[in-house]
């Protein structure tokens, strides 16, 4: 009786019936020495999970790099040969193209991992995995609190407020310097170390172990990666929605009082108001960056923090997807929507029925919704 209570601790309620299962493959099964090593003991104690599971996420894994590697590779391309495009703002853009290129071109560990059903790739693949998660990931993060100030710069002061193309290469440098300890400190071991997660298919930084050493860096990459970047990234969207409001609310004002509906004439009437497209920019921005690595942070916090019961193979699959979705969504949100970006495309390959009108709107009335919602010099 002791023996099957101390079984279901073990194995949790979840897979209680698999515990004494003379059959029941372990997550393990099969690896020794450097490879079993490598392998947090919170994992030991799980069942594999179904081959169907490893099928599945396999065949998502190879969407998925298909859109990131096209998607992120068109605009590398399209900005890095079109000089009109070649804008200071828009290096923010390419870094943040290249970041997510970087992010799903180590996909195929993953994918070679899953069709093997298992910890494949062994050590060598899961370090060179994790480093290219770690920079690309960390990277992006970065960059989009850069955008956003590049963004709110521009906005709040539009005489000077542009970024010159030598502060935008400082950015980037800053950006890549910025995720470098964090991405080989743990690959030396000289603070913290990468491990397989979840169904042994993926890797990241040991967040189980229950050290000190393994709680404060999870504590200090938390904050370096997650809590600086989105809190820039709140200030300066909402700075930029404020300002947007207020420009708006001043202009309204100002037809009252010559008695005119709108002082924005010339406007297309049925466009959207300029607080609408600036609100619906900022919220994407900032949803895509907390839909991304929320789920990843909060994990990080269960397992160095928290109840490690929770953290079950299947359920740590999910933030895993979930910044790997976002890789995808970029291109779409920060230059697909660009129109002159669109108006390239449509040159080069017309077969893609883009149809974006070549014309030449004016800024002079518009010039801050243009700012925030496509970085154009």
């Amino acid at each position: 009786m002791d023996n099957d209570t101390d079984n279901i601790n073990v194995y949790g309620a979840y897979f209680a019936p698999l515990r004494s299962s003379e059959g029941t493959k372990m997550l393990i099964d099969g690896l020794t020495g450097e490879d079993l090593a490598a392998v947090p003991e919170h994992w030991h104690t799980y069942p594999s999970p179904p081959a169907s599971a490893h099928t599945a996420l396999a065949l998502l894994y190879c969407f998925f790099t298909a859109a990131a590697l096209i998607g992120n590779g068109m605009v590398i391309f399209i900005f890095l040969t079109t000089k009109s495009l070649r804008t200071s703002s828009n290096l923010l853009i390419l870094n943040l193209a290249i970041s997510d290129f970087i992010m799903m071109a180590k996909a195929p560990i993953f994918i070679y991992n899953s069709a093997l059903r298992g910890f494949a790739a062994g050590p060598v693949g899961c370090q060179i995995f994790s480093v290219m998660g770690a920079y690309s990931g960390i990277g992006a993060s970065m960059t989009n609190a850069c955008i956003a100030y590049d963004r709110h710069s521009t906005i709040t002061r539009p005489l000077d407020g542009r970024l010159s193309q030598g502060k935008a290469l400082l950015m980037i440098a800053f950006v890549w310097i910025y995720a470098t300890p964090w991405s080989l400190l743990p690959l030396f071991k000289v603070w913290g170390r990468f491990v397989p997660e979840g169904y042994l298919t993926s890797c990241t930084f040991d967040y189980l172990s229950n050290t000190f050493d393994t709680k404060l860096f999870v504590a200090c990459i938390f904050t370096c990666s997650y809590v600086f970047p989105m809190t820039m990234i709140i200030y300066f969207y909402s700075g930029i929605v404020k300002q947007v409001f207020a420009h708006e609310a001043a202009l309204r004002e100002q037809a009252k009082k010559m008695n005119v509906e709108s002082l924005r004439s010339n406007q297309n009437a049925s466009a959207e108001s300029a607080e609408i497209r600036i609100a619906k920019a900022a919220l994407t921005v900032c949803f895509l960056f907390v839909a991304s690595w929320t789920p990843y942070g909060v994990m990080a916090l269960i397992g160095a923090f928290g109840d490690q019961r929770l953290l079950t193979p299947g359920v740590t699959m999910i933030p895993a997807v979930a910044c790997k979705t976002v890789a995808c969504i970029d291109p779409w949100v920060y230059a697909i929507s660009h129109p002159k970006y669109r108006q390239e495309l449509q040159r080069r390959m017309p077969w893609l029925q883009i149809n974006e009108p070549d014309d030449n709107v004016s800024n002079t009335t518009n010039g801050t919704t243009n700012s925030t919602a496509t970085p154009t010099a």
